[in-house]
């Protein structure tokens, strides 16, 4: 039997795959913005009766903001009394949101609003079912840490 033949290093580089386009640019689901009309009532709820552990509870420039983690693994669970409506924002991590974004107008999608949060740059949007989706690129990894452990309600 002969030997299978190897391609020379001269041959022209692979196309990506179809399937490769369509993978989502997401690396991780971090956040579930879910809106509040009383944090502190809701804050309370998670963490008093389904045993979620509160990471902070702030407030400032007009909203509340508590965060919970209610599993070991993620997403946090941020309540917001700043988050209009009744759905739920997923915050995704991206590498970057420009690239991401690129990726996601190829495919027929529209940017809407691009906003900060304390993480980095985020753009929000609906998708044509009325979901919530967020994409982020985390560029100040420190962020965490200077809201961990406040209690301001």
């Amino acid at each position: 039997m002969p030997a299978p033949r190897r391609k020379s290093s001269t041959s022209a580089p692979r196309r990506r795959s179809a399937a490769s386009e369509a993978t989502p640019p997401f690396e991780s689901l971090d956040f579930i913005y879910h809106p509040s009309r009383d944090v502190k009532s809701d804050l309370a709820y998670f963490v008093d009766v389904l045993g979620g552990q509160l990471r902070f509870a702030v407030e400032g420039m007009g909203a509340r903001v508590a965060a919970l983690e209610m599993t070991s693994t993620g997403p946090l669970v941020l309540l917001a009394d700043h988050v209009e409506g009744d759905t739920p924002i997923l915050v995704y991590r991206v590498r970057s949101l420009t690239g991401a974004m690129q990726r996601l107008e190829k495919r027929g999608w529209k940017q809407q609003e691009i906003l900060e949060i304390p993480h980095g740059p985020v753009c929000s949007f609906r998708t044509p079912g009325g979901q919530r989706i967020a994409i982020y690129q985390l560029t100040r990894p420190d962020a965490a840490r200077h809201f961990d452990g406040r209690r301001d309600f």
